[in-house]
């Protein structure tokens, strides 16, 4: 079984509220003052990497209810007067319209492909990896630890794996990938892969 078939097999939504998890669990270290900082990803700042993994968990939400392929979906995260509140209300959003989805069904995602669609068990293990690895981004920017469990650095790595070069860039999730250290550990890698620094330090 190639890896795209072992993707489209696989149900990652448990997997996808670990990453959660660990992303709500670096969130909830940000300090109000810590908003305006710089992020790895170098167009937003803090304030603006939280407000996109908030639009992200609404649009992946909407694309499970069949209401995805609009663009506005994608584009309404608000974090109010509470980031860490609106995070988790967003994760619960996206949680609960996953659990309702039927793995094989069409998933708009027009962030990613303009008109086309994606099974849902591609389109959440999308998802996750945004998740695993926006937790280092936040973590990077306020100088606090990232220690994603095994499972989810392996889990990452086969769907970074399958990420294209092509059509990353500025205001994209993912930059395109850089060398690795020889002998890098795998969250070394997966970030590397994902167009990150490990040395990355605001």
């Amino acid at each position: 079984m190639d890896l795209l078939n072992e993707l489209l097999t696989t149900d990652f939504r448990p997997l996808d509220r670990k990453a959660a998890d660990l992303y709500l669990s670096v969130v909830a270290q940000v300090k109000p003052d810590a908003l305006h900082l710089p992020t790895p990803c170098p167009d937003w700042t803090l304030h603006g990497l939280l407000r996109h993994q908030v639009s992200q968990d609404e649009g992946f939400a909407a694309a499970a209810r069949g209401e995805g392929a609009r663009l506005s979906a994608w584009r309404g995260g608000d974090l109010g007067d509470d980031p860490l509140a609106a995070a988790r209300a967003s994760a619960d959003l996206v949680t609960a319209a996953f659990a309702e989805v039927a793995l094989d069904a069409e998933l708009a995602l027009p962030e990613i492909r303009d008109g086309g669609a994606f099974p849902a068990a591609l389109a959440i293990s999308f998802h996750f990896v945004d998740l695993v690895v926006h937790a280092w981004d936040v973590a990077a920017s306020i100088g606090a630890g990232w220690e994603p469990a095994g499972e989810l650095v392996e889990a990452s790595l086969k769907v970074a794996a399958i990420v294209p070069e092509e059509g990353r860039g500025p205001g994209d999730s993912f930059a395109p990938s850089v060398p690795s250290a020889d002998g890098a550990e795998s969250r070394e890698r997966l970030l590397t892969l994902l167009g990150r620094d490990p040395s990355w330090r605001s």
